[in-house]
Formats: structure tokens, sequence, C-alpha cells
């Protein structure tokens, strides 16, 4: 699971790092602002609206399904996205991270609590660095240089190629998941993993019985 938690990053990168320049360079949007602001109220609408399912429906089912359909949405904007507008392209945008942000939400927070009460805090961060670095870092790196050869040449659709990363690991990302995910739904969470306080009175008590 923890291999699925660096897809969210590219994907954010492949199109909203690229989403400015692509809006001012090829589509001649002078002012970003608002469709900005589209694109970051869909990202809290599908964190809110979508939340509910994760507890009802499973989260096993809900993450691999919204990082495959944000996927699978992403590939597909990029194949048309020659032919997109200013606004076609910020509805496809939000519509992918309606579905995106829900996911990585529940996907962050499901794998540290499948640790142990006692380390959970640390695990989180650690994970969640690991995660930020592999698609703050390489992402940038790779869709800068794509936006890059976009604007020289003219052609919007040379952005398309950061778009089909993003997607291929997004759907990795949910295969990943609906195979080894954790189903946390419903579950307290010393259910889900015994606190190693416990463990350890269970290992004592072991052991003084062995004695006796």
């Amino acid at each position: 699971m923890l291999r699925a938690l660096h897809r969210p990053a590219f994907l954010y990168n492949a199109f909203f790092f690229t989403y400015g320049d692509t809006l001012t360079t090829f589509l001649g949007v002078k002012q970003t602002g608002w469709y900005i602001a589209v694109f970051a109220a869909s990202n809290f609408l599908g964190a809110l609206l979508l939340s509910p399912l994760f507890d009802t429906v499973g989260r096993v089912r809900m993450i691999a399904g919204t990082y495959i359909v944000s996927g699978i949405l992403l590939a597909i904007t990029g194949v048309i996205l020659g032919s997109l507008t200013a606004v076609t392209l910020t509805l496809c945008g939000a519509i992918i991270f309606f579905f995106a942000s829900a996911g990585a939400s529940s996907a962050y927070l499901t794998v540290s609590e499948i640790f142990p009460l006692e380390t959970r805090a640390l695990c989180i961060a650690f994970f969640y660095a690991i995660g930020t670095a592999a698609g703050g870092i390489a992402g940038p790196l790779l869709f800068g240089a794509s936006i890059e050869n976009a604007s020289g040449s003219g052609d919007i659709t040379k952005i398309a190629f950061g778009y089909f990363i993003g997607a291929a690991l997004m759907i990795a990302g949910g295969i990943v998941e609906a195979i080894f995910g954790v189903k946390a739904e419903r579950q307290t969470l010393e259910h889900i993993a015994t606190p190693l306080t416990v463990e350890d009175a269970g290992e004592t008590e072991s052991q003084t019985g062995s004695r006796a």
C-alpha cells in the first residue's frame, strides 16, 4: 500500500503544475484566479461528499475506485487535450480531482491506522514525507520539462505525456490498493492493529505462566 501513496502527488503535479501555464500560454487566459478557484472547490467537495462512502461501501473499494477512475479520466483528458478550451480543461480537472482528493485523503489516513497506536503519528508523517518527496521532487522536474517543450514548440499536446504518466501511476496505485488494501472501515483502531503495550503485556503474562 505504501507504493500507492506517491501516486496522488504525481497526479496533482501532472495536471496542476502545468495548469496555469496551459491556461495562459495556450488558451489565452489573462487571469487564472477563477479557474484555480473552481479547481480548488472540486478538491474540497470531493473529500466532503464522498467521505461517507468510505465507511459504507468500504475503504478498499473506494480508495481503489477513486484512484482508478481519476487515472482513467486524466488519461482521457490527455488524449483530447488539443481540443479543449480553458473552460472544458478546468471542468475536466475539477471532475478528476473530485475523485482523486477523496481517495488520497483516505489512503493517507488508512496507512497510519494499520500501525500500532504508539507509532501511528510517526508513521503517517514518515509515509506522507516519502510520498510527497517522490511525487513532489520528481514530478516538477519531469512536468517542468514537459511544459517547457510544449511552450517552445507551441504544441499543447506535448503536455499530455505528463498526464499519461500520472494516469498510469494512479491506476497502478488503485490496483495495488485493491490487492493489498486493509479493510479499516467501521473498526476500532485497536482492532485494526493491536497496540504494542497489549502485545508486551501478553508476552509478559505468557512468560510468567511458563515459569510458574
